[in-house]
């Protein structure tokens, strides 16, 4: 029987919940991705995956370090509201900052609260353990040129557990 190995294309369906066990992302169209090819994918849920068969529903609990990180608070940023532009004075705006190297990072506003505003640029799940619950679909043999790109050649995969 195909089992979840190197070079395989593994079709799979998920969802991720956060600390408090609630859903935070939910696939329920089959995701494809290239096992062992820098596809994209969150390590530990690659490894998890790995050895699994068509049918199998795996729970994998990532911790934060890796999953979506540990919290840095070095970006979360308080501000008086009235410095803040008008089209960002509401929670979930998102806001582009560019470093000196030109890289831009996103951040957002988590928080607006006696005249202050606190925007924050870890992701929303960072510093919590998650929960993947995952379906293993379909599993197939990856062509070399799947390989090289860490996507199944099909049409409208796009997505990527990352």
């Amino acid at each position: 029987m195909n089992t979840v190995s190197a070079n395989k294309v593994v079709f799979i369906t998920y969802s991720i919940l956060d600390a408090d066990g609630s859903v935070v992302e939910q696939y329920d169209m089959p995701v494809g991705y290239v096992h062992g090819a820098n596809s994209g994918i969150l390590p530990g849920i690659e490894s998890g995956l790995a050895g699994h068969q068509v049918g199998d529903r795996i729970e994998i609990k990532l911790p934060p370090e890796d999953s979506y990180g540990v919290r840095d608070e070095s970006l979360v940023f308080v501000d008086d509201l009235d410095n803040v532009p008008p089209q960002f004075r509401h929670v979930g705006a998102e806001v582009l900052f560019e470093n000196e190297q030109g890289e831009t990072k996103a951040f957002y506003v988590t928080r607006i609260e006696d005249g202050r505003l606190t925007i924050d640029g870890n992701h929303s799940l960072a510093g919590q353990t998650v929960t993947c619950l995952v379906n293993v679909l379909e599993i197939r043999d990856a062509t070399a040129e799947e390989i090289r790109t860490g996507r199944p050649a099909e049409a409208g995969q796009g997505t990527t557990l990352h």
